[in-house]
C-alpha cells in the first residue's frame, strides 16, 4: 500500500492528484508517505507551499519500486491466468511524426493481440525524463546517452530526398545534388543544409531553397505529396507515400545515412512483460524492407 502510494506521487508531482488516482484523501496519501519516511528513515520529497519535488533519495527508492510493482503485476497475471500473460498499463512516449505515421496505424492489430495491456500513448519531439514523469517506454530520434535507461536503435533507414510525380512533370528530374539549386526546396526543422554521400561515402552537404519553410513532420510529408516541391526526410516518415507512389525518390545514389530511431527503457534487470511485449511489437514493426 505505501510503495503504491509512494509511487502514485512521485508520478504525478504532488498529493492532490495522487490522492484522486488513488481514490484516497490527500490526509490519508500525506500521512503514509510521513509513516514511510519515518519507516526508512530519509526524506522522500522535499515540500513547498506550492508543490513537491523528489529527492535523490525519492528517486532511487522509486526506480526500485516500480520494478517491484511490475513484477508483482506479473506474478498476480501468472496466478489469475495459469500463465504468464502480458497484461497491465504501459505509458509510452513518442515523437509526432514517427508515432502517427508507423506506431499508431499498427497498434491496432497489437491491442488485440494483447487484450489484457492498455496503453497510454503521450507524444513529444523534446526529450523527456521517462523515470522521473514514469513512461516505461520512450522512441527518440538521433544519438542517445543515458547510463539509466537500456537503449536499442529500432531502425536507420536512408535520408530520402522526394518529390510528387506531379512537381517533376511541371519542373524535371534533378540528376544530381546540385542540381536543387533551381528548384523549390522545402525547408524543414533541419535547415537548409541538406546531407548527401559522394559514391566514395564523403559527406558533403547542399544548401537548398524555396518559398516555404515547414517545422512539422507531418505537414512535410503533407507538402511533398501535394507537390508544393522537393522534400528530405527519414524514410520511415516518406515509406507508406513512396510505396503507394504518392512521391517518388530522387538522387538514390547519393542518399546518406538517416537518423537513428531508438526505444529506451529502464535499465532495471527484470523488463516486465508488457514492456517486453511492447517493445517485441516496435521491433517488429520497423523492419527496414
Amino acid at each position: 500500500m505505501a510503495i503504491s502510494v509512494f509511487v502514485r506521487v512521485a508520478e504525478h508531482g504532488g498529493f492532490t492528484a495522487a490522492a484522486e488516482t488513488l481514490d484516497l484523501s490527500v490526509s490519508a496519501v500525506t500521512k503514509t508517505i510521513s509513516r514511510l519516511e519515518d519507516e526508512l528513515g530519509v526524506q522522500l520529497f522535499n515540500r513547498t507551499t506550492r508543490r513537491i519535488n523528489i529527492t535523490d533519495y525519492g528517486q532511487k527508492f522509486y526506480e526500485r519500486c516500480i520494478r517491484i510493482l511490475a513484477e508483482l503485476e506479473d506474478a498476480e497475471a501468472a496466478l489469475q491466468t495459469g500463465i504468464a500473460a502480458p497484461k497491465g498499463r504501459i505509458r509510452v512516449v513518442l515523437p509526432f511524426s514517427f508515432g502517427r505515421v508507423t506506431v499508431i496505424p499498427q497498434l491496432p492489430r497489437f491491442l488485440e493481440a494483447h487484450p489484457e495491456i492498455e496503453v497510454d500513448v503521450h507524444f513529444s519531439d523534446a526529450a523527456v525524463d521517462m523515470i522521473a514523469e514514469g513512461f516505461d517506454i520512450a522512441v527518440r530520434t538521433g544519438e542517445i546517452s543515458d547510463s539509466r535507461l537500456n537503449t536499442r536503435v529500432l531502425t536507420r533507414g536512408s535520408q530520402v530526398t522526394v518529390a510528387s510525380p506531379a512537381y517533376l512533370e511541371r519542373h524535371g528530374w534533378p540528376q544530381t545534388p546540385d542540381d536543387l539549386s533551381h528548384h523549390n526546396c522545402i525547408v524543414g526543422r533541419f535547415g537548409p543544409e541538406w546531407s548527401f554521400l559522394h559514391p566514395d561515402k564523403r559527406r558533403f552537404v547542399v544548401r537548398v531553397s524555396g518559398n516555404c519553410t515547414i517545422n512539422s513532420g507531418d505537414a512535410l510529408r503533407e507538402a511533398a505529396v501535394s507537390g508544393l516541391g522537393i522534400v528530405q526526410g527519414t524514410w520511415w516518415l516518406m515509406r507508406k507515400d513512396l510505396e503507394q507512389g504518392s512521391v517518388v525518390s530522387l538522387l538514390d545514389d547519393w542518399a546518406d545515412q538517416g537518423m537513428s530511431v531508438s526505444i529506451l527503457y529502464s535499465a532495471n534487470r527484470h523488463v516486465p512483460q508488457k514492456v517486453r511485449a511492447f517493445l517485441d511489437f516496435l521491433i517488429e514493426i520497423t523492419k527496414l524492407p
